[in-house]
């Protein structure tokens, strides 16, 4: 059934004035997404594409199997929008009288608009690309890109042909409609996200995790709630309890992952990790316990207030480098491309392509960039990222290889420019306001600063307003652990990213809080199979493989393969990142030595090998004390996590010494010790009393040697001695390795000597 021609034309001339669009409305000025009114009677459909000559929106009352219920075409208007009101009286009588579900088709050059064109035909058709970049077919149902929820995945356990949505000779006349995503019109919601943390990100302990891996294997959650939003806020307690002051999820948005579980012993096609992303607005479905319409959204809001209630921050990876639609099928067919979403819109606004317009320009090995450079293509970023913080709660973000988003040109190039106040990194800066150094509102932005090929590598290279994961302290360490006599590492290379690495960051006017400081991450070895795997193994059989891909050089190293070292060498890697000026980040599961039997890449792992198992065995149980106690110590110090690099004069001009280096002879280190890669122990004093710490000074000493090394203890202050908080040795292994505030074993005071074994890491303060 379809409306007549009146009742259409009456609904074409309604304004926009009368909707209650959402939240981010300040900033998505074109209103774009599907609203309804303030009063529900109407619903505007908005939805940009500067390059097709027709547009329709198709009506539906369920999200698969069904035909639509009415079409209706939309007007264009001079700032390229295209859109149509619906009154609610209209669509009950077409029988939708619940959840209305919508997707557009749209038409243009390569495929112009016929009235004679039916579903699953060719009419109108002249070629699947142009010379312009166009991919328009209106054979594929498309879903609105700023669609608040998304039905189900493209294929799920109820379809599997996933070459409906495909371009090319043998599937352009193939129609998806009838199983295609959709869009989800909400209504909207009051729902109390809570109070967010306004704590400086300097002040943080970042734990990142996938929603569905914190929960899938804990027996303490209720199996309905296990893998789900709802489950993850039932784990805020215990992160808490664990001194987390800032979650941050892998990918929310929605993916394709609803197969995952359809043939559970198999890893082909399987998506754990979330990184191709299909909705930039809409939370997962997958991960919420409550799947119907809106239950979604509802659940993820709860999760955080739940977090915020703690004080804990919800931070959530997101992908604006490539999308879910992918590449090309075949590298040597321009033809046969997804097209879901963006690319049967408007392709060349969204998608960075070759210079002749007809594939994808890929930085990203995934499909192809985005076009972070196009203004459009960044207003999909920028409010997406409004609405996640504004509406949903959100604190704040980690970019995956961001260095896409600070391209300079949209087709036949890739060139990373800082200082184009045109790039996305400038804008998102711009219009969301990153979080003070000593704290208050705003978000917290962090890029990986990397991708594949030109000039991506960017650690160090990002505009102020930007943190970053520091590859460079990760791969420092590294070495300096598990490579002795075969990587040349300076203990003036380790004094740097102890010192929260002004090398990369103070030319920017950024702060050693900008150095997001990280040993391992999702992407690599756990924190364990760093220093129990020698290389990777990610052929392995279900449920610890196989996973294709992974870094070759891992910097890894087994100890020999003895176990105790092991966890000496885990404990020294955790401890030197919380003992460095930056922002540490830690991985879910590290705090009591996940393993994943040497996988470095298990993106596809959605078993019980890669879900976090909270039963632990003793070992696990005292490296989990050990974490806690040691986030807590940091915490407690602010003296290792300063807002500004150890530097500085006082107000009457002396030049402070906030930060001093030693040999372990306990003379000053200079040049020559610093720029030998033959020394590899290292001892650092910090004045607690310039930072308003608790302890006076702070002293700790590195033992990169295999054999012991004797370090002469320096001044501690005048009346003070030196007591050990922690020495990481194996003969101190338990609760000792680290002791309670008040616990502290006396040691001496100048001049003392202490004998630290081979790869042990020492932690004095004075009093």
């Amino acid at each position: 059934m379809k409306l007549n021609k009146l009742s259409l034309t009456l609904l074409l001339t309604l304004g926009v004035g009368a909707f209650n669009f959402p939240a981010v409305a300040a900033i998505n000025t074109d209103n774009l997404g599907a609203s309804y009114s303030a009063d529900q009677s109407q619903i505007a459909f908005r939805v940009f594409s500067s390059r097709a000559t027709h547009l329709e929106v198709y009506i539906y009352s369920v999200a698969a199997g069904q035909d639509e219920v009415a079409h209706f075409p939309l007007t264009k208007d001079s700032n390229n929008i295209w859109s149509v009101n619906i009154s609610s009286s209209q669509l009950q009588a077409l029988g939708v009288t619940g959840t209305v579900y919508y997707g557009y088709r749209a038409w243009g050059p390569n495929w112009p608009y016929d009235a004679n064109w039916t579903k699953g035909s060719n009419v109108g058709f002249i070629q699947d690309v142009d010379s312009n970049g166009n991919r328009f077919n209106p054979n594929k149902l498309l879903l609105d890109p700023y669609a608040l929820e998304m039905s189900h995945d493209p294929v799920n356990a109820n379809w599997s042909d996933g070459t409906i949505y495909a371009s090319g000779p043998t599937y352009r006349a193939v129609d998806s409609g009838l199983n295609a995503p959709k869009g989800i019109v909400l209504t909207g919601d009051s729902q109390s996200i809570g109070v967010k943390p306004t704590r400086a990100l300097k002040d943080d302990v970042i734990y990142e995790v996938n929603v569905r891996g914190l929960t899938m294997n804990d027996s303490a959650i209720p199996a309905a709630d296990r893998g789900t939003y709802k489950g993850a806020a039932e784990k805020a307690d215990y992160l808490a309890s664990l001194g987390v002051t800032a979650v941050e999820f892998l990918p929310v948005q929605e993916t394709q992952n609803d197969t995952n579980d359809v043939d559970p012993t198999s890893t082909t096609g399987d998506n754990y990790w979330g990184y191709m992303t299909l909705d930039y607005f809409a939370p997962d479905r997958r991960y919420a316990a409550d799947k119907t319409p809106g239950g979604p959204t509802r659940e993820f809001k709860a999760m955080v207030k739940a977090y915020h209630d703690r004080g804990i921050k919800v931070l959530i990876d997101v992908v604006y480098n490539h999308t879910g639609e992918g590449g090309a099928w075949n590298a040597s067919d321009t033809s046969t491309y997804n097209l879901y979403s963006w690319r049967g819109l408007d392709n060349p606004t969204y998608y960075s392509l070759t210079s002749d317009m007809q594939s994808s320009w890929d930085n990203t090995g995934v499909g192809g960039n985005y076009n972070t450079h196009n203004v459009t293509a960044q207003n999909l970023i920028v409010d997406s990222l409004a609405y996640w913080s504004n509406t949903l709660g959100v604190d704040g973000f980690r970019f995956d290889l961001a260095s896409v988003l600070g391209n300079t040109c949209e087709h036949g190039c890739y060139n990373f420019d800082k200082m184009d106040s045109n790039n996305a990194l400038n804008r998102i800066v711009r219009e969301l306001t990153p979080r003070p150094a000593t704290g208050g509102s705003g978000v917290d932005l962090i890029a990986e600063p990397w991708a594949i090929g030109g000039n991506s590598y960017q650690v160090g290279g990002f505009p102020s307003g930007w943190s970053e994961w520091n590859g460079i302290f990760r791969d420092t360490i590294r070495k300096s652990q598990n490579k002795l006599g075969s990587e040349a590492i300076t203990p003036g290379q380790l004094a740097t990213r102890f010192a929260g690495s002004a090398d990369l960051y103070q030319d920017d006017g950024r702060k050693p809080w900008n150095s997001i400081n990280f040993m391992v991450a999702h992407d690599g070895f756990t924190l364990k199979d760093l220093y129990s795997c020698n290389s990777k193994n990610n052929s392995q059989p279900w449920p610890y493989g196989v996973s294709d891909g992974g870094e070759d050089n891992n910097n890894s190293w087994d100890q020999n393969s003895v176990a105790a070292d092991q966890r000496k060498a885990a404990r020294n890697g955790l401890a030197l990142m919380m003992l460095s000026a930056g922002t540490p980040m830690m991985t879910g599961g590290d705090e009591f030595l996940r393993s994943i039997n040497c996988n470095n890449n298990p993106y596809n792992l959605d078993s019980v090998a890669n879900w976090l198992n909270f039963s632990l065995n003793a070992d696990q149980q005292t490296f989990e004390l050990f974490t806690q106690r040691l986030i807590a110590f940091r915490k407690a110090h602010p003296a290792l996590h300063p807002v500004d690099f150890y530097s500085g004069v006082d107000n009457n001009g002396n030049v402070m010494e906030q930060l001093r280096w030693f040999e372990p002879n306990g003379s000053v280190a200079d040049s020559t010790y610093f720029n030998d890669s033959n020394n590899h122990a290292l001892a650092y004093r910090i004045d607690g009393t310039e930072f308003n710490d608790p302890a006076s000074s702070i002293y700790v000493a590195y033992n990169g040697w295999s054999d012991n090394v004797n370090f002469v203890l320096p001044w501690p202050g005048t009346g003070k001695s030196w007591y050990r908080v922690m020495d990481t040795s194996n003969w101190n292994e338990g609760g000792a390795n680290i002791v309670a505030p008040g616990s502290e074993t006396y040691i001496g005071g100048e001049g003392t000597n202490y004998g630290l074994n081979g790869r042990g890491v020492l932690v004095l303060i004075a009093k």
